[in-house]
């Protein structure tokens, strides 16, 4: 027998798990660069520890006003009901990924949102490891 409530709540719940690493307070990039050692907290508690290389790369690729609205890391949600893509809702992170390369300029945002193949947002995460995750909804 299968009862859709409670599949829903185990779902719930195991996604609640994996969105523990997500970081809370994502960190202007410029705020970055200046620490030594650039670190945010995770939903779950624990410290996630950007890649200071990473972190140089980025800055070097942006102009002043990206460097200075740029909050990281960059969050693409991942819903389950959209398998093969993932949505983006942070318009500034858009445009640094344009100014850097990884996505074209034709993509807009559309009611807040622009959807990005999940094959993309996976070559991105190996790209800027650390400067980049996925939540689950």
């Amino acid at each position: 027998m299968y009862d859709e409530s409670v599949f829903r709540r185990w779902m719930s719940l195991e996604m609640g798990k994996i969105n523990d690493g997500v970081v809370t307070g994502r960190i202007r990039l410029s705020v970055l660069m200046t620490m030594e050692k650039p670190i945010a907290v995770t939903r779950g508690g624990r410290e996630h520890l950007f890649d200071k290389g990473v972190i140089r790369q980025m800055s070097m690729a942006l102009p002043e006003h990206l460097r200075q609205s740029l909050r990281l890391p960059i969050l693409f949600f991942f819903d389950m009901e959209v398998a093969d893509s993932c949505v983006l809702v942070d318009e500034t992170a858009l445009a640094a990924l344009q100014e850097m390369g990884d996505l074209s300029r034709g993509r807009q945002m559309e009611e807040g949102r622009v959807w990005v193949g999940r094959a993309l947002v996976f070559a991105l995460l190996r790209k800027y490891p650390t400067a980049i995750q996925i939540m689950m909804r």
